[in-house]
């Protein structure tokens, strides 16, 4: 338990608590995802796991050398150069000078810091800064590895490359990885078991699929239910995969009457780019609409061919002529399995959308 400070509601005051009753068990060699939404109490969390923060209540039982990345910043000591806070970490970690040679190449090449490494580390970059930070941790042999969110400073290429990193590490040399992200396609791929927090405290710890269904719910029916405009409500907006379709669907209720209710959306890749979209004016179908009060309107992509990953759907709700309602990135979407074909390319090397494509050779003598 990790009480926060006292909140003032009217004349009363208000005790916060950034975790409460949290408790779970990891085990050798485990990937962990840890997610939820902001000021859920995740970095919260990690740093009471790597010993930053102690907790007002309870107890932390950790059996191995901890290496954790949080901040940027944490674990350096900015008048040292690149090389300097190499051998500095690895003496916090209980590493000999002899242990932490071993892996300084490898560190180096890792972090490409090399033109930089008598640098003091106060002029690096935050992207340098965090390829320097995440070599060290991966690489001076902790058994628990610690990583937040802070991996979103880096590239998408460096991202890629830490990802492989931490299922090397712990699928390879039998260490726990735990990891913090808002990225739920990362954490889809490297974790087999996720916690989700919200208030402080777990609401599930399971299977990594199951739980950012979860948190899919928890996170955008919160912050989109009971959606109001002037006159119109969305009282529910989802979309799920069944088999090789999507379906979108939102009900809605109006104090009046409205003309000929539409909706529209787009899908967008897991980097917010683009895919494809559509509303009931492309089709024809906006004509064959009813004035109502309440209703449900529902859309199913058939067969949009997607690669395994995570998506999201930016939503539009009108009467056709005025829009009550746009809605950013209003649900996500985690797709499996959405094509039953063996050999898939890859996502990253040919796009996002896997087509039925048709060869034809002839050969001539």
């Amino acid at each position: 338990m990790v009480r926060g400070q006292q909140v003032v509601q009217g004349d009363e005051l208000e005790e916060f608590y950034a975790l409460k009753d949290v408790s779970f068990e990891v085990n050798r060699g485990d990937r962990i995802g840890i997610i939820g939404r902001n000021g859920a109490g995740k970095s919260t969390l990690l740093k009471v796991l790597s010993r930053i923060t102690e907790p007002t209540s309870g107890r932390v039982e950790l059996r191995g050398r901890v290496a954790s990345l949080l901040e940027v910043g944490t674990g350096f000591h900015p008048e040292l150069t690149g090389r300097e806070n190499i051998f500095l970490n690895g003496a916090v970690l209980g590493m000999s000078r002899a242990e932490i040679r071993s892996k300084f190449d490898e560190i180096v090449e890792f972090a490409e810091v090399e033109k930089f490494l008598d640098t003091p580390v106060k002029r690096y970059s935050s992207g340098m800064y965090v390829r320097l930070a995440f070599a060290i941790a991966a690489h001076l042999d902790p058994e628990i590895l610690i990583v937040d969110e802070v991996l979103a400073v880096g590239d998408h290429e460096f991202q890629k490359k830490c990802l492989g990193k931490m299922e090397d590490v712990s699928k390879g040399e039998g260490r726990t990885v735990l990891f913090v992200s808002h990225n739920m396609d990362a954490v889809s791929r490297l974790c087999e078991r996720a916690l989700l927090l919200e208030a402080g405290s777990v609401t599930n710890f399971g299977l990594t699929h199951e739980i950012i269904n979860d948190y899919i719910h928890l996170s955008h029916f919160l912050e989109q239910k009971n959606l109001k405009s002037k006159v119109v409500n969305i009282d529910d907006l989802y979309a799920h995969q069944s088999g090789n379709r999507i379906k979108i669907s939102l009900r809605y209720t109006s104090e009046i009457e409205l003309d000929f209710p539409c909706l529209g959306f787009v899908v967008h890749d897991d980097n917010r780019n683009n895919i494809f979209g559509s509303n009931p004016t492309h089709t024809g179908a906006y004509r064959e609409m009813n004035k109502s009060r309440s209703g449900t309107i529902s859309a199913t992509i058939v067969e949009p061919q997607l690669h395994d990953g995570l998506y999201f759907i930016s939503i539009w709700f009108g009467n056709g002529k005025e829009d009550y309602f746009h809605l950013p990135y209003a649900i996500t979407l985690q797709v499996q399995n959405m094509t039953s074909r063996e050999h898939q390319p890859s996502k990253h090397n040919n796009g996002v959308i896997i087509p039925t494509v048709q060869w034809d050779q002839t050969q001539s003598a």
